[in-house]
């Protein structure tokens, strides 16, 4: 009804402005918590959850266990709920939202839907307001009535909607997150709320994890850490690894080193009553024989990194990967030190770059983009005389090159030709330069500043 009507009915009516951005970030936070659960959690929107919990209920002691626990909580943080639990999508929304049933025994579909409205069944406003009209007012005159005429009349979607409902045809739950291939859970009769507490129960989770990466044959690439407060906010860490790893006290170490260094601190409010501890990223990790001729230092570098990437962040710690590419600007690319380009082929890029460079020295210091600069230089090919960068005039008193590199045909410069220098100015400064093109092909070349030797 009208606002104006409502409150002539009820003077002290209490009225708030419609959110509904802030419903939807409300009920993502309750689906969120949601998920100590089960971790196949998704929303029905506007105003539902949906929980598969087959094969979590025994953990519980049983459904009604678990319901009378969600139910209870979430209670507890002063919001008011309806809850059921079916065999089908469309009977648990059925009976949590048209009925008093608390849990459809699997089978008893039928039973339990016929004598609920027809807007039980999740359609459009359209189809709810239409089938009434034509005397269909609960889902049981629905059920054994000719499907041709209905599917002509109403569309597809009433029949798809029943046939789901009674689990005729499948409906799958699309969750939120996807699932860990590996997953690990502690729950505490008392919470905590130590960093040592909170390490101590990462060690004991990864422990859990060992053998089961173990009769795979895999290695822990991410790993994501998942605290539950008692107040229902949920906390999450995760932390990358250059190698694939299952050592236990080697997990915890990168987690004690992210913890240190949070920018924002790790509240634990009242405490931790749940952590969970999550394999995000796992590859096959082949058992390795060590001899006396092993390489130390690679495992040693591997480690150093991690630990940099939990600190300062994995976009902060870099490797150099080579590109097939002939531009210096394009030779390169910085990848972070743990993604799994880097860590395939990384260094051996790194070291063929090395071994490129030395037999062309480039300058420690390259532009991001080659600088235009005035060039007074001989033609054809000779070296610049001078040249003027950022207003500053620059004489060269010694020079070396051309070095010169062709574009690929098929890029933007059309296959261009840059005649590389290395000069020494008066100061006793050196520079990379080039020349664009040649004197016979444009009439007159521009030149660039590339970057400084020192």
């Amino acid at each position: 009804m009208a606002l104006a009507q409502a409150r002539a009915m009820h003077p002290d009516l209490a009225v708030f402005s419609e959110d509904p951005a802030a419903d939807r970030r409300l009920i993502e936070t309750i689906a969120e918590w949601c998920q100590r659960y089960t971790p196949l959690v998704a929303l029905d929107v506007p105003d539902g959850i949906l929980l598969d919990i087959a094969g979590c209920a025994h953990l519980f002691g049983g459904e009604q266990n678990l319901l009378d626990d969600l139910t209870a909580r979430i209670a507890d943080f002063g919001f008011t709920l309806r809850a059921a639990i079916a065999s089908t999508i469309g009977a648990a929304s059925a009976a949590s939202r048209h009925s008093a049933t608390a849990i459809v025994d699997a089978g008893a579909e039928r039973e339990f839907l016929a004598p609920l409205p027809i807007a039980a069944l999740r359609l459009s406003g359209d189809l709810v307001a239409a089938l009434p009209r034509v005397g269909l007012k609960r889902i049981g005159d629905l059920i054994d009535l000719p499907r041709a005429p209905l599917t002509a009349r109403f569309g597809p979607q009433l029949l798809r909607q029943l046939d789901r409902a009674l689990g005729r045809e499948p409906e799958p739950l699309q969750p939120r997150a996807p699932v860990a291939p590996y997953l690990a859970e502690q729950r505490f009769a008392e919470p905590i709320a130590r960093e040592e507490d909170v390490l101590r129960v990462i060690e004991k989770l990864a422990t859990r994890l060992e053998p089961m990466l173990e009769r795979r044959g895999e290695g822990v690439r991410k790993i994501e850490l998942v605290l539950f407060r008692t107040d229902g906010a949920v906390r999450r860490l995760a932390v990358a690894t250059s190698r694939r790893m299952r050592d236990p006290a080697g997990i915890r170490a990168l987690f004690r080193e992210r913890l240190k260094h949070l920018a924002d601190a790790l509240d634990p409010g009242f405490g931790f009553d749940l952590a969970r501890l999550c394999v995000l990223v796992a590859e096959p990790m082949a058992a390795a024989q060590i001899d006396l001729g092993a390489n130390e230092h690679a495992a040693d570098l591997d480690h150093l990194v991690d630990r940099l990437s939990a600190r300062l962040g994995a976009r902060r710690v870099t490797r150099i990967i080579a590109q097939d590419a002939h531009l210096p600007e394009l030779a390169t690319m910085r990848v972070p030190a743990q993604s799994a380009v880097a860590g395939q082929n990384g260094w051996a890029a790194f070291r063929a770059f090395r071994f490129a460079a030395d037999l062309a020295p480039r300058p420690p210091r390259l532009l991001v983009k080659p600088e235009p600069i005035e060039a007074i230089a001989a033609v054809p090919d000779g070296p610049p005389v001078r040249f003027r960068w950022r207003r500053a005039l620059h004489e060269v008193v010694a020079a070396e090159g051309p070095e010169r590199i062709e574009c690929a045909w098929w890029t933007e410069d059309g296959g261009g030709t840059r005649d590389y220098f290395r000069v020494e100015d008066k100061s006793g400064c050196r520079f990379w330069l080039f020349r664009a093109g040649l004197y016979r092909a444009i009439p007159a070349p521009s030149w660039f500043l590339h970057g400084m030797f020192a």
